[in-house]
Formats: C-alpha cells, sequence, structure tokens
C-alpha cells in the first residue's frame, strides 16, 4: 500500500509584509489627555480672553454650582443604591410593599420621605428597586417624590417662606399626588419593552465589602457623567436666556405657571436649594412658585440625563413629558385649594 507522504509546509518569513496587519491605532486616555493639555498651553492666550468673557464667566459659575450642590447628593445615592444591591435581601422587597402594584406605588411614595437627598440621589435608588424585583410603577413613585418630600427639602421650604407656611403642606402634597399618579399611569400604560433594566457588574464570589465598593465605584462613574453633561446644559441655556423674558411672563397667569415650570427644567437646581430660588422669584403669584417647586425636583436636564442613562433613552423620552404635564397640572390644582 502506496503511503503518501504530506507534502513539507512552507516556512513564512518573519517580514513586515507578511505579517498580519495591524488594526488602526487608538487614541487612548493617556495620550487624549497629552494632547489636550499641549493644546490648552498653545492657545492660552484666546482661552483666557474667551473665559473672561461675561457669558462665559456665567456658564462657569452655573456650571459648577449644579455639579457642587449635585455631586454629594449623587455621592449618597450611590451609597444607599450599593447598600441596597449588597446588603438587603430581595425578599425584603417583597414583604415590605404590598402585593398588589396599585397599592405598591402609594406606599412606595410615602417611603421616599426617607430619603436625605436630591433627584440625583433617588434616581440610583429606584435603580436597585428595579433590580431588586420592585415594580417598575412602585420604583418609579419613588424616584419622583423622594426629591420633593423629604425632611431636608421641607424644611427648606418652610425657611424660605416663612410668611407663607402653607407653601411646605402644598408642595408636599402635590409633589406626592404627582408621584403616584405617575406610578399608576405607568402601570397601566407603561410597557416592559420601554424601560431598560439597570445593568450590575457582576460581584459573583467576592466579599461584600468589596462589592459593595466595586458597586459604588460603578454607579460613580456612570451616573456622574451624565450629572456632568446635564450641568453643562443647563449651564449653556441659563447663559443665553435673557432675564426681561422672566418679567413679561411674570404678568400673565397661564403664562408665569408655564415659564417658571421651564425654567425649573433649565436651571436645575437641587431640590435642597430650589425653594431659596423660588422664594426670590416675588414677582410671580405663589402659585406659578409652587409649579417651580413640584416640576424641578421631577424633570431638569440633568434628571433627563440621569435616567436616560440608567433606564435608557426611550423610557426618559416617554416618561419626562409625562411628568411634566401632570406636575404642572397637580401644582395649579393644588395652589387653587391651599393657596
Amino acid at each position: 500500500m502506496a503511503v503518501t507522504k504530506a507534502a513539507p509546509r512552507e516556512s513564512v518569513p518573519d517580514t513586515p509584509a507578511a505579517r498580519a496587519p495591524e488594526g488602526p491605532r487608538r487614541l487612548n486616555s493617556p495620550l487624549a489627555l497629552t494632547l489636550l493639555l499641549v493644546l490648552m498651553v498653545v492657545a492660552q492666550g484666546s482661552i483666557r480672553r474667551v473665559l473672561s468673557a461675561p457669558v462665559m464667566q456665567s456658564w462657569m459659575t452655573v456650571f459648577v454650582a449644579v455639579v457642587v450642590q449635585a455631586l454629594p447628593f449623587l455621592v449618597l445615592g450611590v451609597l444607599l443604591s450599593a447598600a441596597i444591591a449588597v446588603f438587603v435581601p430581595p425578599s425584603f422587597f417583597a414583604r415590605a410593599l404590598p402585593k398588589r402594584p396599585a397599592l405598591a406605588v402609594p406606599v412606595a411614595g410615602m417611603a421616599g420621605a426617607v430619603l436625605p437627598g436630591c433627584e440625583c440621589a433617588s434616581v440610583p435608588v429606584a435603580g436597585a428597586l428595579v433590580r431588586r424585583g420592585v415594580t417598575p410603577a412602585a420604583a418609579l413613585a419613588f424616584l419622583l417624590s423622594a426629591p420633593a418630600i423629604n425632611p431636608i427639602v421641607l424644611t427648606a421650604t418652610a425657611v424660605a417662606f416663612p410668611n407663607n407656611p402653607e407653601m411646605v403642606v402644598a408642595r408636599l402634597v402635590a409633589s406626592l399626588l404627582v408621584a403616584c399618579a405617575m406610578g399608576w399611569l405607568w402601570q397601566r400604560l407603561g410597557r416592559a419593552d420601554w424601560l431598560r433594566p439597570p445593568a450590575r457588574a457582576a460581584y459573583d464570589g467576592q466579599s461584600k465589602g468589596a462589592a459593595f465598593w466595586g458597586s459604588v465605584r460603578h454607579d460613580v462613574m456612570h451616573a456622574g457623567g451624565f450629572l456632568v453633561v446635564g450641568a453643562m446644559a443647563a449651564a449653556t441655556l441659563k447663559a443665553v436666556v435673557p432675564e426681561e423674558w422672566l418679567r413679561m411672563a411674570a404678568g400673565n397667569p397661564v403664562v408665569s405657571v408655564l415659564a417658571l415650570a421651564v425654567l425649573a427644567v433649565l436651571l436645575s437646581i437641587c431640590s435642597e436649594a430650589d425653594a431659596f430660588v423660588a422664594a426670590s422669584l416675588s414677582q410671580f403669584s405663589l402659585t406659578a412658585r409652587l409649579a417651580f417647586l413640584v416640576v424641578g425636583p421631577m424633570v431638569d436636564l440633568k434628571l433627563f440625563a440621569m435616567q436616560a442613562g440608567t433606564f435608557g433613552r426611550g423610557f426618559a423620552l416617554r416618561f419626562a413629558p409625562a411628568t411634566f404635564v401632570l406636575a404642572i397640572t397637580g401644582a395649579v390644582l393644588t395652589g387653587a385649594v391651599l393657596l
């Protein structure tokens, strides 16, 4: 029987032409930072002239103020989110909330009173609740109510309006009603594919301490980036909107409510500080200023960006406009009764 010999393998010379073609060189972070620093040094004169302009000074003031106000409460929310994800067993939420989603919504809305933070803190906490199996309707009610009815915010509102204590009650009632209404609306009309479950890095096999700090690092980097984007957008809009528009809008009851509602979205002020801004807008009616206080903690630029990053852009594009309309309606109805 003939034996067929295998053809000897040809040796491939190790030359640049024979090697596999390399992909395009990518711009890594250290190289990008170096190029940016070199560019800033070369163009420092032009940059100094641009930054000295009044518009840019206003932009930087608003941007820094939004970030500085929001960042501590964002960190607080991240810590609470990590604690919920790592240390709280999933069965706790099944026992704490009513079985029926329609009843879980108001319970979760009232539970928002225990979170001493702003809207930046409520987003990661709501994301952790969804990951833990809480019905999205209840988690969203918590997300909306927590920044507006917690003790710190209500105390700040009382201090800002010493001659109008009814503003505290009106803010509590209107915010809670809107949060519950949005939760029930999502329960009835919301679809599962509209809300992307928040991502969570896997920490299997790690200790609870390592998993906790890993979760904190993940959420700070994720939510912090969207906070910066939202703060930049708010600063840009604040720097170009003429102040004369506010004085013109205050004379019309309908326009004044809409103007302060839109202003709350654009300014993106944390709920711990928005009462003092509302109190300074004395040319507007109490109802219009109540709309500012109800809309701001539920719909603003940085909150929209953070919701889009946590739950998906499709969710934010549907949830934010509906919340905006319900917040204005709730503020007007509550103001007509209590103010």
